[in-house]
C-alpha cells in the first residue's frame, strides 16, 4: 500500500488546508517579485508558467500510471500531496531571496 492510500480524509483535508495557506503565501511572494520588475520579474513569470505546465503534466502521468491508486481517496491524497510538495518548494525558494 502506498503512502497516500492509507491516509484518512481528515489528513487529506489538513494537507489541502496547508496547500491553501502555502499557496496564498506563494502568490504574495511572487506578486512582490513581479512588482519589482526587471529581469528577476521576467524570470519569475517564465518560471511560474513553466512550473505549472510541468506540474500538471507530471500529475497526469502519475495518474495514468496508477501511482496514486485508483480510489477517490487515494487519488485526492496523491493530487494534494503532488501540488503541496511543489508549492512548498516554491515558498521556500521565494522566501530565501
Amino acid at each position: 500500500m502506498s503512502k497516500t492510500t492509507s491516509r484518512g480524509w481528515l489528513a487529506i483535508a489538513a494537507d489541502a488546508a496547508v496547500l491553501g495557506v502555502e499557496g496564498y503565501s506563494v502568490v504574495w511572494l511572487r506578486t512582490a517579485r513581479l512588482l519589482g520588475g526587471g529581469d528577476p520579474a521576467k524570470r519569475e513569470a517564465q518560471l511560474m508558467v513553466t512550473e505549472k505546465i510541468e506540474a500538471h503534466g507530471e500529475l497526469v502521468r502519475a495518474i495514468i500510471a496508477g501511482e496514486h491508486g485508483s480510489t477517490p481517496k487515494s487519488m485526492t491524497a496523491g493530487t494534494v500531496r503532488h501540488y503541496l510538495d511543489r508549492v512548498r518548494a516554491n515558498r521556500q525558494r521565494l522566501s530565501r531571496r
